[in-house]
């Protein structure tokens, strides 16, 4: 059956669409039939980062208002065959949503595919809310900083009281924890938040750590999802993640500084 994943945190900035892009191109890679779908109206990034920003006709908007068909407005990853696209809209508000066009939207796509990836716009206004209700599992994106954490957990209290398995007092969304940004030379130094810090606080399963790197912007600036990037640690990292997320037993990377060798330090650490 297919299931509904947000990606999401109350703070903007974070690495939600870096993580939406990467997230769902590893699961199609992965041989899963995978859709990913920009619940940003009004800004639209999610098709930059994928690459496919010539080549959007139609959006969510045009599909809710009966315009097209859910079929016309999907753009397929030109990466994975196994992977499309749902665009924003950039010129409507995220008020053009609305719960029954959502919902129908959502139930025609789990006819057709494995993983429905939500990406979520920032803040816990109407855009967001709409991206959260219908999911069965949820990625909390969090930086190692007490505002983007704090901002995460009421981002969890809202899935709690708000999200459609809570109102229909189902399941609860099955939460995930991914910190993003992260360097554990950093932490150790106590400059910034360590992931054992986040757990104590979030109180949720922690699924994976992306470092700190230029490959995100880099490939962000080039059309292309870092998970595709080679000999970098951040496309290892969410590998690992995707990994983790469909049943794969793997440790969890990346969080404690790297030892310098003997030579590494008679070069000054490089």
């Amino acid at each position: 059956m297919a299931k509904v994943i947000v990606v999401t945190s109350g703070k903007g900035g974070v690495g939600k669409t870096t993580t939406s892009a990467s997230f769902s191109t590893g699961l199609a890679m992965r041989g899963n039939r995978t859709v990913v779908i920009d619940f940003d109206v009004g800004l639209r990034n999610l098709d930059l980062i994928m690459g496919c920003e010539r080549r959007v006709v139609y959006d969510i908007i045009n599909v809710i208002n009966d315009e097209i068909s859910l079929k016309q407005a999907l753009i397929k990853d030109k990466n994975c065959d196994n992977l499309y696209i749902l665009p924003a809209s950039q010129t409507r508000d995220k008020d053009a949503l609305n719960i029954e066009g959502v919902e129908r939207i959502l139930n025609e796509l789990k006819e057709t595919f494995d993983y429905i990836v939500c990406d979520s716009p920032a803040g816990i206004e109407f855009g967001a809310f709409m991206a959260m209700y219908f999911a069965d599992e949820a990625l909390i994106v969090t930086n190692p900083e007490v505002s983007s954490v704090r901002d995460s957990d009421r981002i969890l209290g809202i899935l709690a009281a708000k999200s459609k398995r809570a109102v229909e007092g189902r399941e609860p969304v099955r939460e995930h924890l991914l910190v993003t940004r992260y360097d554990p030379k950093r932490a150790n130094a106590r400059e910034m938040m360590s992931v054992a810090d986040i757990q104590e606080i979030l109180r949720i399963p922690l699924l994976g750590v992306i470092p700190e790197s230029v490959s995100v912007l880099q490939a962000s600036n080039s059309g292309m999802p870092v998970i595709h990037m080679e000999k970098s640690d951040v496309a290892e990292a969410y590998r690992d993640l995707v990994g983790r997320f469909i049943g794969d037993d793997l440790p969890i990377r990346f969080v404690d500084e790297e030892k310098l060798g003997f030579l590494k330090r008679l070069l000054g650490g490089r």
